[in-house]
């Protein structure tokens, strides 16, 4: 169909295109509101700065699309393909992206906040800045994903997998990652205030600098892992593996490190609570009555 029909048709109140094929249309700044677009061929079509609120591309294929900047909140993306699509700085927000293809992808700045986007594939997306605040990110693959300054309080992420990504800078306030796999994550920067990490395999991941006050990594495997001027102030690491972690500079005042395993673990300058201390004989915590930083 061509651009010129479509519109024309969409002025009369036309508002069914399902499984129209518009491969390569300019379509930049259009109003194409409320509208069906399902199975729609939209490979490398120019959706720039266009109004698409409310539609449904459910299933269309949008690979090599270009969509920044558009409007798609509340717009039904289940299923799309959108392989090497170009969102960045579209608006998403509360859209349904449940299943969708999203692999090489450049989504940064795009505002996905409270979004359906259960089962989507995000692998070595761009990411930078996303805002996913609120989200059902569940079973979500982000591998090799760039997520730098991403915005994602609240979500909801059981069972997304996160291998290879670099979540640096982002903020995960009040996330469950119970049991999740992080393992050589780069976490540098990022701030996980009030999480529950619980469980969570963080073998030689990348904390440095990272902010984790009250978190609970209880039972976590941090094996390894760089924690230099990591803030676990009044985090619960009871049960937590840190044998061989790089915990120089860190401040761990007020945290839970009963049982915590700490063989070979380096704590130069780290902040203890009053009362607290290392045996570098027993590699165990102990109990003296003052306040040492090493």
């Amino acid at each position: 169909m061509k651009v010129s029909r479509l519109l024309r048709l969409y002025e009369q109140g036309y508002r069914e295109y399902a499984g129209v094929d518009l491969r390569g249309a300019d379509l930049s700044r259009v109003a194409l509101i409320s509208v069906d677009l399902r199975e729609a061929n939209l490979m490398g079509v120019n959706l720039s700065r266009a109004f698409l609120t409310k539609s449904n591309l459910s299933g269309a294929s949008l690979n090599w699309a270009n969509l920044m900047f558009a409007k798609l909140s509340q717009a039904q993306l289940a299923q799309a393909d959108l392989t090497k699509a170009n969102l960045s700085g579209a608006f998403m927000v509360k859209a349904v992206l449940a299943k969708a293809k999203l692999s090489g992808a450049n989504l940064s700045h795009v505002n996905l906040r409270a979004a359906d986007l259960q089962g989507v594939n995000f692998c070595g997306a761009n990411l930078y800045r996303i805002n996913l605040r609120e989200a059902n990110l569940s079973g979500v693959n982000f591998k090799w994903a760039n997520l730098k300054e991403a915005r994602m309080t609240g979500a909801i992420l059981a069972g997304a997998s996160f291998y290879g990504a670099n979540l640096s800078r982002t903020f995960l306030k009040d996330v469950n990652l119970n049991g999740a796999d992080l393992e050589g994550i780069n976490l540098s920067e990022a701030r996980l205030s009030g999480s529950n990490l619980q469980g969570a395999n963080l073998m030689k991941a990348n904390l440095q600098g990272c902010h984790l006050r009250g978190v609970n990594l209880s039972g976590a495997n941090l094996t390894g892992a760089k924690l230099v001027e990591a803030n676990l102030e009044e985090a619960n690491l009871k049960g937590a593996i840190l044998s061989g972690a790089d915990l120089r500079e860190t401040n761990l005042s007020e945290a839970n490190l009963s049982n915590t395993v700490i063989a070979e673990t380096q704590l130069d300058r780290a902040i203890l609570s009053h009362s607290m201390s290392l045996n570098p004989l027993s590699s165990s915590l102990s109990w003296l009555p003052m306040e040492i930083v090493f």
